[in-house]
């Protein structure tokens, strides 16, 4: 799921790995923990199989402009040369490739990838899919649901006592919210997305 996140990341844009970690706990609460440690390997493992580019971005050194004053041309003189002195380090920008670009989409809308963790991520990245797509994703988690009603022991079964009827209760309402929010977002987007395209204004500068 983080190779996704990345991937869908990165589709909006160049961004070097400390922006990527921001918006990951900005946009994805599933992934808010995530550390460096997990997204360094993510990329680089990304980029060995060509779904990411890097480059190196040197920062510029900023000149400070005159002061007028001979004491303040020295004292900038001497903060330029100490930032010189301990050299400028270079940092890695990554950028999706036109075959990370296919993976990511194949990824999104991929019907065997199904299951209640990658779906809440996939629509939160269903701005990239096609409406069709998009349309697909919501109406096969909503026939899950569906389905895992009949697994709910029924809350009126002599055999639960009071602690395990709560739960079975718990569960059966969540499962009911869930359904009757998708038939909203469903309804939504048969009547909108149809006509609405996926954004890709940012995706064609970073090809």
């Amino acid at each position: 799921m983080l190779d996704l996140a990345l991937l869908g990341l990165l589709d909006e844009g160049p961004q070097h790995g400390y922006e990527l970690r921001k918006r990951l706990r900005a946009h994805f609460g599933l992934l808010a923990n995530v550390s460096f440690g997990s997204i360094y390997p993510a990329l680089a493992r990304l980029e060995a199989s060509g779904a990411v580019a890097t480059v190196e971005e040197t920062p510029q050194l900023a000149v400070a402009p005159p002061t007028g004053s001979l004491s303040g041309e020295r004292a900038a003189i001497r903060a330029r040369r100490l930032v010189a002195s301990r050299g400028r380090r270079s940092r890695k920008v990554y950028r999706i490739t036109p075959t990370g670009r296919q993976s990511f989409l194949a990824r999104l809308t991929d019907p065997t990838a199904d299951d209640a963790r990658s779906f809440s991520l996939r629509l939160s990245l269903a701005r990239h899919m096609e409406p069709a797509d998009r349309l697909a994703l919501m109406e096969r988690r909503r026939a899950q649901l569906v389905g895992q009603q009949t697994d709910i022991p029924p809350t009126d079964d002599d055999q639960l006592d009071r602690y395990a009827r709560s739960v079975a209760e718990h569960i059966a309402d969540g499962v009911e919210q869930d359904i009757a929010w998708l038939d909203r977002l469903i309804e939504a987007e048969r009547t909108n997305g149809a006509s609405a395209e996926p954004d890709r204004r940012k995706t064609r500068r970073s090809a």
